[in-house]
């Protein structure tokens, strides 16, 4: 029995032990495994504030640099903002208001010398391109001029603007054409130009020159003047460009797709006649839409102070007397053409109504006895509505204006006399 009581007590001993052995195993793997997930966890947290500091660092590296590129940034950002701010100013052409020579080929027949054009030198055709006519200038030799009042050759004044289309091809990179605008005195011999737009197509960008008349000179062919563009445009890659060139006084502008390429501000007066030039290179050059009219780009020296001054005196003529009447308003002898100098007398009146667009003027057009009624009376007519025409070309809405010829029925001096005859030949804007 005693064996037997030993016995049963080591078991039970025994089995406690190994109860107790067993909760001391599961505890320590417990804690093992918490031990491992803290660790892990530990390890996890680290390597995120390591990556944090790192970002800390990265970012406090990049705000060093870019403050030591500071100076950089600020240079870019002045250059992006002169670009802005200039592009609108390069892009001030406006179309003369009185149209002297347009042509759109319209009726032209293909193959044949367009009717409206002279040849000077070599050939030309009309062609057509998508559909669209054309004058092809061959790349051999081609000078050619527009038909301006059957072609007499003083038709451009010293304020007038030249519109076109050109195409040229140079793809391939296989030539290098020769192309010109040439402004030529009336009295000039041939290759002896007043000025020059040359454009350069032998590389991927162009660039234009001009060369011109100084005004210190005696002559209209000694070219000793000379502007260029920088090559920023590109018009030999097979697309149509517009092209257009203002002349006013003495200020060359020129521009390409609606942007300011060339300004010169003083050269030699005295244009007669337009010519386009093409040579050279292994495809033709084309041209259309040529567009020819009097008026031209304000002179940079004609600021708002200056127009505000000539808007009073039109202002004030109209307060005292009802009517603005001028004399320097000219056309051409027995003509209702406008001389090209008229535009800024014209731009008074215009600048007036725009700024009073309430007010409605009867144009009046007067002459001296010269000449019967039979010629006098439509001449007066016909002046007036050219006025009318040029005021609507400046932005004048048309409702607030109505032409009326007048002749020389009312005469203001003695028509016998040159400076009473001058007196006469007047127009009169009639507030009504």
């Amino acid at each position: 029995m005693l064996v037997v009581l030993v016995a049963f007590a080591v078991n039970v001993n025994a089995q406690g032990f190994l109860n107790r052995l067993k909760d001391r195993a599961v505890k320590a793997a417990e804690n093992a495994v918490e031990r491992k997930v803290e660790s892990k966890v530990e390890r996890t947290t680290d390597d995120a504030m390591d990556e944090v500091l790192d970002g800390k660092k990265s970012s406090k590296k990049s705000k060093s640099s870019k403050s030591n590129d500071a100076d950089d940034d600020e240079d870019e950002a002045a250059v992006d903002d002169y670009k802005n701010d200039t592009k609108n100013v390069k892009s001030d052409f406006v179309r003369g208001s009185v149209v002297m020579f347009e042509d759109d080929l319209a009726g032209e027949q293909i193959g044949e010398f367009p009717s409206k054009w002279d040849l000077v030198r070599g050939s030309a055709e009309v062609a057509s391109i998508n559909g669209a006519k054309c004058i092809e200038m061959d790349q051999r030799d081609s000078w050619i001029a527009p038909l301006v009042k059957g072609g007499i050759k003083n038709y451009l004044g010293d304020v007038f603007t030249i519109e076109y289309d050109m195409l040229y091809d140079d793809r391939k990179k296989d030539g290098c054409a020769s192309i010109e605008l040439d402004i030529m005195h009336e009295k000039s011999p041939r290759d002896n130009e007043l000025f020059t737009v040359t454009y350069n197509t032998c590389h991927d960008k162009q660039a234009y020159d001009c060369t011109y008349c100084l005004t210190s000179e005696p002559s209209f062919n000694s070219k000793d003047g000379h502007a260029t563009s920088a090559e920023t445009t590109t018009n030999n890659d097979g697309r149509w460009h517009h092209f257009a060139l203002s002349f006013n006084k003495r200020a060359i502008k020129f521009y390409v797709d609606g942007k300011r390429q060339i300004n010169v501000p003083n050269a030699k007066p005295g244009a007669g006649w337009v010519t386009w030039f093409a040579s050279g290179g292994t495809s033709p050059v084309y041209i259309k839409n040529v567009v020819i009219a009097k008026g031209a780009v304000d002179l940079y020296e004609r600021n708002a102070t200056d127009i505000d001054a000539k808007v009073a005196a039109v202002e004030k003529a109209i307060a005292e007397t009802g009517k603005f009447v001028t004399n320097n308003i000219l056309f051409e002898t027995a003509k209702a053409t406008l001389k090209p100098e008229s535009m800024e007398e014209i731009q008074k009146v215009a600048e007036y109504m725009k700024k009073n667009p309430s007010v409605r003027f009867e144009v009046q057009g007067h002459t001296d006895n010269q000449g019967s009624d039979a010629v006098n009376d439509p001449l007066s007519q016909q002046r007036a509505e050219a006025v009318v025409k040029a005021l609507e070309g400046l932005g004048v809405d048309g409702f607030n204006l109505r032409a009326v010829g007048k002749g020389s029925h009312e005469p203001v001096a003695d028509n016998k006399t040159d400076e009473g005859r001058a007196k006469n030949r007047r127009v009169e804007f009639i507030k009504k």
